[in-house]
């Protein structure tokens, strides 16, 4: 392995592994969509579709973006 790895050893994520992550919500999608960021070790993860929780990955952001450009749009349409 290399020492590229993208596993990192910090207090944060000590926490995280003993009493479980603490998310604040960072980004609002939808009305029921959200992105959420751990406090304590960065870990951003956001609601799928059936509202469970995911990780975050640039992929699942990509979607995010679409539809919150999406649901702006609609949003904009119906108070005009």
């Amino acid at each position: 392995m290399s020492n590229s790895s993208k596993s990192s050893f910090s207090v944060g994520s000590i926490v995280c592994q003993t009493i479980g992550h603490k998310y604040t919500e960072t980004r609002k999608i939808t009305n029921h969509i959200h992105e959420y960021k751990c406090k304590h070790c960065g870990r951003e993860v956001t609601e799928n579709s059936t509202g469970k929780i995911e990780l975050l990955t640039n992929k699942v952001r990509q979607v995010n973006n679409n539809v919150a450009e999406f649901f702006e749009r609609k949003k904009r349409r119906v108070t005009v």
